[in-house]
């Protein structure tokens, strides 16, 4: 009788704990884990907006804006060195940028450092990303045109130079469908569908 209570008293306390474990709502066995891709968090405009010209610097030290891109489908990142989420994607963004066709499409990875002429090749160098390409904007020029309460922070101009896509969060730019996200701004893209 002791033992036969002992297994009643034994699969009950099984039975409570494997009650307690899903008690709370979401706490329950899925079946399947959906995976959930970073562009999701990409927010298209329901229509392109035109932008105003502000400069910047390519890293020859020369002034720049969005003009001379105007044709391709622009991908503007504003990272800093101090910010983690910023570094975290550098690398992807540079993967990103290395299979991305140059005669439709330009990454301009913008930093806002107040030093960055000095500091962010360096930076980069130490990343072991010396021949990844980084412009600079140290006097958030770019504010006028972008909102930087958070980076990072990426855009994406049309090949008329509107914007039509923004994140200001942390996206996997090695997603497989990246650059297919990337083609529904790009009419030659289109076309070749």
């Amino acid at each position: 009788m002791k033992k036969w209570l002992a297994i009643l008293l034994s699969n009950l306390l099984l039975l409570s704990v494997a009650t307690m474990v899903s008690a709370y709502p979401g706490m329950q066995a899925q079946s399947k884990q959906a995976t959930q891709s970073t562009l999701e968090r990409i927010s298209v405009l329901p229509q392109p907006f035109p932008i105003a010209l502000v400069d910047f610097t390519d890293a020859s030290g020369q002034q720049v804006n969005f003009e001379r891109y105007k044709g391709k489908v622009v991908v503007i990142n504003l990272w800093a060195t101090w910010c983690p989420p910023c570094v975290r994607e550098l690398p992807a963004l540079h993967r990103l940028n290395q299979a991305l066709d140059s005669e439709q499409y330009v990454l301009l990875p913008i930093s806002i450092d107040a030093d960055a002429d000095k500091i962010v090749k360096p930076f980069l160098a130490d990343l072991g990303l010396s021949a990844f390409d980084s412009y600079f904007d140290p006097q958030q020029q770019l504010r006028d045109v972008f909102p930087l309460d958070t980076i990072p922070a990426t855009f994406i101009l049309n090949e008329q130079g509107e914007l039509v896509a923004y994140v200001r969060s942390y996206i996997d730019w090695d997603d497989e469908n990246a650059i297919s996200f990337l083609a529904q701004f790009s009419k030659s893209s289109k076309k070749a569908q």
